[in-house]
């Protein structure tokens, strides 16, 4: 059988790469390999760089009712592909079918904020800010952007940086994740057969090293990243050190605190689902649950239920949970899990060993819980991205918020609760940049932006919302003034920079 071989995307063409370097990309359920992939040629990266920035030139004047009409056109096609797009996630990332379509319809609601281009990339007037002279100013596009996407949403994540940079009138790079990047790819050709002009959007596959040549490379004004820390961290202050605006939206350690006074199937129903949907790969997961007070004695009917959930193949669409996209990350996940035991946690659910008939070879983790967890524990200090559950207790909601304050970590929190006092107190008192109210999954709607904080973020400016047109624009200031053309007041020198 031929294995089908991910092609780059440069000047409106799909290109077959010259690199001698090929990674297999693997179905996580079965191991069997559904697609090569090429590591990119610098010489090829340099290409789509200058292609996308030979496009700028004319993309960044075409007017905003045109790009706009490209961003509809595309939302069109979205709809129209989304078993598509949703099946090569599965096929790829190993989520289930419903949780992938989901995906999509997130991708979705970004798209549509970039079809709002035309009110949102206003600028502002002041008519007569001094005599006879108009302030005013424009949000213009930067020039050639760059995203560089982690591998647990090849739909979303993408749509949460091109679409607005493009709107914008900038030009376009995306380097997706090598281990599923089909999606991806399928994603950016949908947006040109939306309208999109040769170079306008470009595609190239890559490593450390082609993530280098993008954050270096002169052409480049602005870099968007969604990934772990540690590789964010890195290309924020590579980017930076090229002059380059960056953005990073990094790793978590998300929290949910659940109050005695919570509908109770309710919160149990969603702290399973947050915790263990798509195999705990969501840097907005939730991955540590604080029960305060008396809900602390639910704790052994959420062991139960989390018992109940069904692991399977992303294609099985009665499956709670899919397997996770590596067998190095489920050996990295399996490690931690090892390591909580070993430092005295007790484990109430065991998914190490989960096996799934039928699929023998399948990378899959069922799901994890533990209790008498503690903040020095590496389960706790480190992000599992797996199927895990860490549970803490807490005396009161003061207490539960001075354990997330104290975490270095700033992504996400929920509180579940029928108190709007604790809510509110909640919602104030807690130092993390995206808070749910009996919300298991505080990922905003992408009319608002995302804005993660501390440690979970690099950068002022977010994706989505009115900040991602901030970050994918510079403004100009104007200072007019229009004079009579037999004006006569300029015959003598003024040497003051004073308006009047």
């Amino acid at each position: 059988m031929t294995i089908k071989q991910v092609p780059l995307i440069i000047d409106g063409e799909r290109v077959q790469s010259a690199s001698k370097n090929w990674l297999d990309v693997l179905n996580p359920a079965t191991q069997e390999v559904v697609a090569q992939v090429p590591m990119a040629t610098l010489d090829e990266v340099d290409r789509a760089i200058d292609s996308a920035n030979r496009a700028f030139k004319t993309w960044s004047k075409v007017s905003l009712t045109q790009r706009m009409r490209v961003m509809l056109k595309f939302q069109h096609l979205i709809q129209e592909h989304t078993d598509e797009l949703a099946g090569l996630i599965t096929e790829e990332h190993g989520k289930t079918l419903p949780d992938a379509e989901g995906e999509v319809g997130r991708a979705l609601e970004a798209i549509e904020n970039a079809c709002s281009i035309t009110r949102l990339q206003l600028g502002q007037m002041a008519n007569n800010a001094a005599t006879g002279v108009d302030v005013y100013t424009l949000n213009q596009p930067l020039g050639v952007g760059v995203g560089i996407t982690a591998f647990n949403f090849p739909v979303m994540l993408p749509a949460f940086m091109f679409p607005a940079a493009i709107a914008c009138g900038n030009s376009f790079v995306l380097k997706p994740s090598e281990q599923d990047p089909s999606a991806s790819v399928r994603l950016v050709e949908l947006a040109i057969e939306a309208g999109l002009p040769p170079g306008v959007l470009n595609v190239v596959h890559g490593g450390p090293e082609v993530a280098e040549r993008l954050c270096q490379h002169q052409a480049v004004k602005a870099v968007s990243f969604i990934g772990s820390s540690h590789v964010g961290s890195q290309i924020y202050k590579h980017a930076s050190d090229y002059g380059k605006r960056a953005q990073c939206m990094m790793g978590a350690k998300n929290h949910m605190v659940i109050m005695p006074d919570a509908n109770k199937d309710r919160a149990i129903n969603d702290l399973l689902g947050s915790a263990f949907g798509a195999a705990g790969q969501r840097c907005m997961a939730n991955p540590v649950t604080i029960l305060v007070g008396e809900a602390r004695a639910w704790l052994p009917e959420i062991a139960e239920r989390a018992k109940l959930l069904k692991v399977g193949p992303g294609t099985q669409r009665d499956a709670d949970l899919g397997p996770v996209i590596s067998p190095q990350a489920k050996a990295r996940i399996v490690n931690l899990l090892n390591s909580g035991v070993e430092q005295g946690a007790e484990l109430l659910v065991d998914g190490r060993n989960c096996q799934v008939e039928g699929y023998p070879n399948g990378n899959f983790v069922g799901p994890t819980m533990f209790t008498k967890v503690t903040t020095d524990m590496d389960i706790y200090q480190q992000e599992i991205f797996g199927p895990a559950l860490c549970v803490l207790e807490a005396e009161t909601l003061e207490q539960a918020i001075d354990i997330i304050n104290a975490n270095p970590n700033g992504n996400g929190t929920s509180l579940f609760t029928s108190s709007g006092w604790a809510a509110r107190k909640f919602e104030n008192d807690i130092d993390v940049g995206q808070v749910g109210i009996n919300v298991p999954i505080p990922v905003p709607v992408a009319y608002f932006s995302f804005t993660g904080s501390r440690a979970s973020k690099l950068g002022d400016l977010g994706p989505n919302g009115s900040q991602v047109v901030q970050f994918w624009t510079q403004t100009k200031t104007v200072t007019s003034r229009w004079f009579e053309p037999d004006h006569q007041d300029g015959a003598q020198v003024h040497t003051t920079i004073s308006l009047k």
